[in-house]
């Protein structure tokens, strides 16, 4: 995934949110709204309640930087987490346990925070095998099948102790997105509920047609068993390891030989990921993602999941020859390219419908993940990523009543691939650490989905009118214009060869529009304030390096060309309109697109050096380029796989070497990169005193990891695996400026009715919500949605209850509803959507008709 190449145009859509979770993975995105409106609007609507007041007050403080005075990373086992946290050995086990293991830590006596993000699935390998050996799942219709050989039910029973929510697609069961389409999915969830003969009769006949023979219940090709890799998880929260057992017993038990691999997750990425899909290391993979964000609007997860087009870069994503429609469907969506919220509604519906037929992911649980720690300690959980997965947790992690302190994570693995910003280590034990180094333009409401200035101070946001755009928040404008011209002198394209940007007049001189355009604000003060943690100051040359490593990868012509890059930015291509920087003292930016979200704090172009995978200088990217151009490391393991040389690593190993060698060239030739375009931003001082800067960096520290953020790397032990944080004082903002989330507003619904109903009579139910005992303000619900099941599943009716005083609704089935009833069991089931937090809240009640 290369949130450059992507999030620059989108603002900060979720799929910089999928993160792998050892396989973790904005895998996927968990919290999406649901607007329902007749047609598009051509005015501000607000689409959600502002963020509620404080809960929580912190005293004012005058430290800078983090609350900690040290974070000590280091690998702890899941099955002894709760005992070191009892014996004081760990302060936080980061990495969420299961719900099995919720009533061990409720006996335990820990505090825990929970996280709704996790979700698993299988993911198989699509290629087509170099070495002639038969790969199934290169047949769509095989992996299709696999759904109805797959009893989710039981996996959550006896897994998850009924803790977790059967999953069939990627967006989240009972999230926002998924209410909005609860009648294509109960019905898609009917046709793929688990039936084996019907899996195994379809399995039959598709490996019969690609040559296969059942020789003694067993599958053969060409004289050979069909032997099937599965590489299964046995570390993490442990609970893919019977999730692999019986998706292989299923396997076997229709003629499959399976040669089950249990690995670590350090073990597996080289398989799974860090291998060329069609040189057959594997064929099925235990894998699991969590979200680092609430996801508002899922629309993007289809292109991120299951094409070619993903922005993760996942070697068995680019293997993946999905259905032409589904591809067109999902990169369309990625890119928010519908006419209105009713074409998105269609899209959407068709996306999950294709899905299934694809299924390179077999999704299987939404989890429910529990983060424990110890008692004094405070700590802000974001409802989709938990801790670990949140972006605010460095700036909110503390001891209760305390500055500074030594604090012990523990996590379940560290140091999965090479750290680097571009297409380094995408696991959630290293996001984790190295998201506390870095700074951003915004930071993500941890109960909302939206977003605040961290870095920016404010932006504007023009859309054309018509398009179902509203804002919540002051801190942003929002107005509508019936055209949006597109100035000639905005940057729209990068010449890798001239090393200079194109501008609108030169590549588009008939002119060109956009549907949206933001204007985006820094401070005055911005390279006053904002340090590098080797000293150097931020800069211009910083934001206008972010700029160009967004086109320069993609490039044929460019030094360090990696066809990684080239399908991400063709999607960012599609849509963006170009980048203007109008003014530098202070810093204006404005920012084209096409893409638009109903929410226009999420139309805030990423333009920070903060990437994919971590934040970088200009001169940390500089000698990175250095090296990848000479051929010595690659930025992806894509590039570097084939080319059999280093994927680059700013933390240990071989690239350190490396880099030192091009840091001395870079720092001998005073080295500006990119310099027809750099040298109007980066002065021969200044690069310079940078090279100088991160000489004296690794001398003390050992590594390039060099970041803004409230933390900084200061070791790092590859082998022990374990690394230091420590608090970086010239931190612009005081700690406590994060410091006030409090409880998150949860919605608790009851439901109530008659338990007998008559067909062709009406019955009526009544629907309580409140929070913390108290009724739930209807102000802050947005709607109560209403589903009606028969006794087959069959969705017979989708309504919204009505409100009858605070923290009451009412249900009334008509005559007209219960006459499409027949004698037996049905359901009535509400979803809750509140406004002030993306977390939906469901309950239903089952009543008998005759």
């Amino acid at each position: 995934m290369s949130k450059k190449s992507f999030m620059f145009v989108v603002g900060l859509l979720v799929v910089a949110s999928m993160v792998l979770t050892a396989c973790q993975p904005k895998a996927t995105a968990t919290e999406a709204p649901v607007v329902e409106t007749e047609a598009p609007v051509a005015t501000e609507v607000a689409t959600e309640a502002a963020t509620p007041e404080p809960t929580e007050v912190v005293p004012a403080t005058t430290r800078h930087g983090g609350w900690l005075d040290e974070i000590v990373f280091s690998v702890v086992d899941s099955d002894s987490a709760l005992t070191q946290i009892q014996a004081g050995a760990i302060d936080i086990y980061a990495d969420a346990l299961s719900s099995k293991d919720l009533p061990a830590i409720k006996e335990a006596g820990v505090k825990y925070s929970t996280s709704n993000g996790l979700y698993y699935d299988i993911l198989f390998n699509p290629a087509e095998f170099t070495s002639g050996k038969l790969n199934p799942f290169s047949n769509r219709k095989i992996r299709e099948a696999m759904n109805w050989m797959i009893d989710r039910n039981y996996i959550n029973q006896e897994v998850y102790a009924g803790g977790g929510l059967v999953k069939f697609f990627a967006i989240q069961t009972q999230g926002p997105d998924y209410v909005d389409l609860i009648d294509t999915a109960r019905s898609l969830e009917t046709f793929y509920a688990y039936n084996p003969e019907k899996g195994k009769e379809v399995i039959t006949a598709e490996m019969e047609g690609m040559g296969a023979e059942l020789v003694d219940g067993k599958w053969s090709f060409n004289g050979e068993p069909v032997s099937l890799i599965f590489v299964i998880r046995n570390d993490s929260d442990k609970t893919r390891i019977p999730i692999g057992e019986y998706v292989a017993s299923q396997l076997e038990s229709i003629g499959f030989t399976v040669d089950r691999q249990m690995k670590t997750g350090s073990e597996a990425s080289p398989i799974w990921i860090g291998s060329t899909p069609s040189d057959g290391l594997w064929n099925i993979y235990t894998a699991a993602w969590s979200s680092t964000i609430i996801d508002r609007d899922e629309s993007n997860i289809f292109q991120e999941m299951y094409l070619d087009s993903s922005l993760q870069g996942i070697p068995a994503f680019m293997a993946n020859v999905s259905d032409p429609e589904f591809k067109e469907i999902g990169d369309k969506l990625a890119v928010s390219d519908y006419a209105d919220l009713e074409e998105r509604h269609s899209m959407m519906a068709r996306a999950m419908e294709l899905s299934l037929q694809d299924s390179l992911q077999l999704f299987l649980i939404d989890g429910k993940g529990f983060i424990p720690y110890a008692q004094n300690v405070i700590a802000t959980a974001d409802l989709a990523a938990g801790v670990q997965g949140g972006q605010i947790w460095p700036y909110t992690l503390r001891f209760d009543g305390e500055e500074g302190g030594t604090f012990r994570w523990a996590t379940q693995d560290l140091f999965g691939d090479p750290w680097n910003a571009i297409a380094g280590s995408n696991w959630a034990y290293d996001a984790g650490a190295y998201r506390a180094t870095a700074s951003d333009d915004v930071m993500y409401d941890p109960y909302t989905g939206l977003v605040w200035p961290l870095r920016i101070e404010k932006a504007e946001v023009t859309v054309k009118e018509g398009l179902p755009v509203g804002k919540t928040l002051d801190w942003i404008t929002l107005d509508f214009a019936p055209e949006i011209q597109v100035p000639g002198d905005v940057w729209v394209d990068w010449d890798a060869t001239a090393q200079t940007f194109v501008t609108s007049e030169t590549k588009f001189p008939e002119g060109q529009t956009a549907l949206r355009k933001t204007t985006v604000y820094y401070p005055a003060d911005l390279f006053e304030t904002v340090k590098w943690h080797d000293g150097s100051a931020f800069s211009m040359g910083d934001i206008v390096m972010s700029l160009i490593m967004t086109f320069d990868r993609a490039k044929e012509d460019s030094a360090i060309y990696d066809p990684q890059a080239v399908p991400n930015y063709e999607v960012f291509m599609s849509q963006f309109k170009g980048v203007k920087i109008v003014s530098t003292d202070p810093l204006v930016i404005d920012f084209y697109s096409d893409i638009t979200l109903t929410d226009a704090e999420l139309l805030i172009p990423d333009l920070w050096p903060q990437f994919s995978f971590g934040e970088a200088s200009w001169d940390a990217l500089a000698i990175g380029n250095l090296a990848e151009a000479a051929g010595e490391v690659a930025y992806s393991v894509d590039k570097a796989g084939p080319a059999e040389i280093e994927q680059t690593s700013y933390i240990g190993g071989p690239s350190l070497e490396i880099l030192t060698k091009y840091l001395e060239q870079a720092t001998t030739d005073s080295y500006i990169p990119y310099a027809p375009t750099m040298s109007q931003y980066v002065t021969a001082e200044e690069a310079a005193a940078r090279y100088a800067n991160m000489k004296t960096w690794y001398e003390a520290h050992g590594h390039y990891w060099i970041g803004t953020g409230p933390y900084y790397l200061d070791k790092v032990f590859m082998t022990e695996k374990t690394l230091t944080l420590k608090s970086f004082a010239d931190y612009p903002d005081l700690s406590d400026r994060w410091a006030n989330y409090g409880v998150p507003k949860i919605a608790e619904v009851e439901l109530d009715g008659p338990g007998q109903v008559t067909i062709g009579g009406e019955a009526t139910f009544d629907v309580y919500v409140t929070f913390q005992g108290e009724p739930y303000a209807s102000a802050d619900v947005k709607t109560v949605k209403v589903m009606l099941y028969d006794a087959t599943g069959a969705t017979v009716l989708v309504t919204e209850a009505q409100l009858v005083e605070e923290g009451q609704y009412s249900v009334t089935l008509a005559a007209a509803d219960t006459e499409k009833l027949e004698a037996g069991s049905n359901k009535l089931e509400v979803a809750v959507v509140p406004s002030v937090v993306s977390q939906p809240t469901f309950a239903s009640v089952e009543f008998v008709t005759q």
